[in-house]
């Protein structure tokens, strides 16, 4: 049974009845905005979702920090080179129900030096476009078990995110031999991914 996560929470993913996970599936996902109702046009022609192309990467952190680009798993770089963490590869619209963007780990493959691994999604070229979180509705990270695609945890992102161009959504990390997923739901005003990672450097 899937255990809805609040921020900060955190939940146990390799103990208690998951004995022998290995893969698991991080599912990220949004819904398109809503265009602006207002003006002539908007009341002749209605209102239709706009594209936001959201972009979810996952950062490999050593000591908790970023040390090498080939840890930055993202729709340019869709493998680790140990293989322990893939990307499904980019959608561009968030269009449609279920998972947008999913990003697979081999837990037992992820190198021991490895501690954390961090979920973000930054809307691409957020600036240009003049977009922002405040724009998407009902976004959610979640972990999946990939040997019954049974959802072990759910974390719904449901504040204000006005003005906020990017998203720490949560982490899996080691804790005293076992694997682990914090929920974060942190925005932020980074433009792009190279600031994100920034953070961590």
């Amino acid at each position: 049974m899937s255990v809805s996560l609040q921020k900060g929470q955190k939940v146990s993913l390799t103990k208690e009845g998951q004995e022998g996970l290995n893969q698991v599936i991080v599912g990220l996902g949004w819904d398109e905005a809503q265009a602006n109702k207002g003006g002539l046009l908007g009341g002749l022609f209605g209102s239709k979702p706009q594209a936001i192309d959201c972009d979810a990467s996952a950062l490999m952190l050593r000591g908790g920090r970023l040390l090498d680009g080939k840890d930055i798993i993202y729709f340019g770089n869709l493998q680790h080179p140990t293989g322990a963490v893939r990307h499904m590869g980019d959608n561009l619209t968030g269009a449609g129900a279920g998972d947008d963007e999913q990003i697979v780990i081999q837990l037992q493959q992820v190198p021991a030096e490895y501690d954390r691994i961090v979920f973000v999604v930054n809307i691409y070229q957020a600036v240009q476009r003049n977009q922002h979180f405040g724009m998407i509705r009902n976004a959610f990270i979640r972990i999946v078990d990939a040997r019954n695609n049974q959802e072990l945890c759910r974390y719904n992102l449901s504040e204000n995110y006005d003005g906020m161009t990017a998203m720490i959504f949560g982490e899996a990390y080691r804790h005293n031999g076992e694997w682990k997923f914090n929920a974060i739901g942190q925005a932020t005003t980074d433009p792009g991914l190279p600031e994100l990672c920034r953070r961590y450097m």
